[in-house]
């Protein structure tokens, strides 16, 4: 039976070789797009943008298709000596130089990458792909200023670039070496206690090559009584997609701040601009509470989209908080508006210390604004307000108004 089915290929290859040579380069082109997107069969699709170019040798598009394909196909020799002789015959399509400088710059020749870019961008200087992917090769490079430059250049011609919003503002952490910063926050009950609260926060945050590091000396006045915390947190990166929150604070004040609390979270930057984290936060006073949070964003135009959950489990039920967060950006990574709104306490709050008692199981509805705003880029400044109506005994309410302000100087 496999004989007759080999010579029956046999009888057909020459109809089929025939039927392929009637064909055209554009009817070749379609069939090798296909084979290469839909079927995942280079090897197909190379032969077939071959037999195009043989009827077509001067089509551009389908050259740097085939440069493209060799480039998927791990075969660097051959895509290369395509996009040299692209580049000998004088072509300037923006296609050219972003498969080109991509082809360097995964296979990590950042200098040859940066110098296509160039190339590229002199003949199409309107390039939103060729400017975003100046970026990521600077970025990779850890030349951030360099990489700002680019994403700057590119939100000028496109302000609504997502992916050079999301860039920029991973950009931003990372661009400035040192940053050192000051807090303010302001609480008001109306019944749940008698005095207001204060809080003073200053921190200290240093980029180092394996992820940024940050420490904060906290200070409180909660029920007329003063306590102080010290915190430490550090973003150790994994690879491009993952990288770690680790963090830890101790008091010696139990009731103004836990006794200690520590954090651990995985957070992953995932396609079509999403991200996403998981992890743990513990706080102990006389006791210890777990808390299990999870959280997906999205960057969408000059947009960002969060929603966050803390759950935490005990013998009787589960407690659950979500918050949702909007933010506006304008004119850069650390100048936006931001609307919040949810339920429960969160361990991120300054009124964490609020999960020290049972009054975190009942509801909370939260609703606050912030906005943030810069000042010759290395001075920021921030401003927010938050509402909390808060049933903090069964069936018994009360309402809570916060303010913070905040200043951090980066250099």
């Amino acid at each position: 039976m496999k004989k007759c089915f080999g010579f029956f290929l046999l009888i057909l290859f020459p109809f089929t070789l025939f039927s392929q040579q009637d064909l055209s380069a554009d009817e070749l082109f379609t069939k090798a797009r296909t084979a290469a997107f839909e079927q995942k069969n280079y090897t197909a699709s190379i032969e077939l943008a071959q037999q195009a170019l043989q009827k077509a040798p001067e089509y551009t598009e389908i050259s740097v298709f085939l440069g493209r394909v060799y480039t998927w196909n791990k075969d660097v020799a051959a895509a290369r000596s395509v996009f040299s002789e692209l580049e000998n015959r004088g072509i300037k399509d923006e296609d050219f130089f972003v498969a080109y400088s991509s082809l360097e710059y995964w296979n990590d020749d950042n200098e040859k990458a940066i110098e296509i870019l160039n190339k590229g961008l002199d003949a199409n200087p309107q390039s939103e792909e060729l400017w975003l992917l100046k970026a990521k090769v600077y970025n990779s490079t850890g030349d951030y200023n360099q990489a700002e430059k680019a994403v700057a250049s590119l939100l000028e011609i496109n302000p609504k670039s997502t992916e050079a919003r999301k860039l920029e503002i991973k950009l931003s952490d990372v661009s400035s070496k040192n940053a050192v910063g000051i807090t303010y926050g302001f609480s008001h009950f109306d019944k749940q206690f008698a005095d207001d609260w204060h809080m003073v926060g200053i921190s200290y945050k240093r980029v180092t090559p394996i992820g940024s590091v940050i420490l904060r000396g906290n200070y409180a006045n909660r029920f007329a009584e003063n306590g102080t915390q010290i915190e430490l947190e550090a973003y150790p990166k994994i690879s491009p997609t993952f990288y770690l929150y680790v963090g830890g604070a101790y008091s010696n004040d139990v009731g103004i701040f836990p006794k200690y609390r520590t954090g651990v979270s995985l957070n992953a930057n995932l396609p079509k601009s999403f991200e996403a984290e998981i992890g743990y936060r513990q706080l102990h006073f006389t006791d210890d509470i777990w808390l299990y949070t999870a959280s997906i964003g999205k960057y969408y135009k000059n947009f960002w989209f969060n929603l966050r959950t803390y759950i935490t489990p005990d013998r009787e039920n589960i407690s659950h908080s979500y918050t949702g967060t909007v933010r506006y950006y304008t004119k850069s990574a650390q100048d936006y508006f931001a609307f919040v709104a949810g339920t429960g306490i969160s361990p991120e709050e300054n009124r964490s210390n609020l999960l020290n008692s049972e009054t975190f199981k009942l509801k909370t509805f939260k609703i606050g604004a912030e906005y943030n705003f810069s000042v010759k880029k290395t001075n920021l400044f921030s401003v927010s307000a938050m509402y909390f109506n808060q049933e903090y005994r069964p069936n018994v309410k009360g309402n809570q108004f916060d303010i913070t302000f905040g200043y951090t100087k980066k250099f």
